[in-house]
């Protein structure tokens, strides 16, 4: 396409999040599945660093909890990996001028979803399930297999504060167990 450029290419989430800051482009295109900082993680950092630069998601993930955790992080749209290239270019040209795109069969599904739990009496109530973006490092670390003191020294915050915010994510989230907080982290596509 020759009115699109590709400025810069990152392996990592963190990557990623630099090279932006560093090169601001007008867009960019990120994988939800990335190593070191998701891509969930890595589109907030994006927005809040660099609001000018604008995110468009392309990933192989394509239900509708991605999507909308996605949209509420500023992302500017969605694509499928299966997207054809022609699709792609319509969409890195609608999102640089402003708009907005998702893909076809993400745009038919797109629902507003809400975690319920039941209180005492068995009533549904809304449970606040929305992580800080610390817990959100915390938590993919923890499902990438990474001990305590590893996530600590990665994050450059103490062991103390690590076991700290696994108690929390285990309170926050009603899991009980690092094999169960590894599951949510999969399904809700933080690794």
């Amino acid at each position: 396409e020759g009115d699109i450029q590709v400025v810069g290419q990152a392996a990592t989430g963190r990557e990623a999040v630099t090279l932006v800051q560093q090169l601001r482009p007008t867009v960019v295109i990120m994988d939800i599945a990335m190593p070191k900082l998701n891509g969930l993680e890595a589109t907030r950092q994006i927005r809040q660093a660099v609001p000018a630069t604008r995110v468009l998601i392309l990933s192989a993930h394509g239900d509708d909890a991605y999507v909308e955790r996605v949209t509420e992080l500023g992302a500017a749209g969605y694509l499928i990996k299966q997207t054809s290239a022609h699709l792609l270019a319509e969409a890195i040209r609608k999102v640089a001028g402003g708009g907005t795109f998702f893909s076809p069969t993400i745009a038919k599904g797109l629902q507003q979803r809400h975690t319920k739990t039941l209180d005492r009496q068995g009533r549904a109530q809304d449970r606040d399930t929305t992580l800080s973006p610390r817990e959100a490092e915390v938590l993919q670390l923890i499902a990438e297999g990474k001990a305590n003191k590893q996530t600590a020294a990665e994050l450059g915050i103490s062991t103390k504060t690590v076991e700290k915010h696994r108690d929390r994510l285990m309170r926050k989230l009603d899991i009980h167990d690092t094999a169960s907080l590894t599951r949510y982290a999969i399904a809700h596509g933080l690794i």
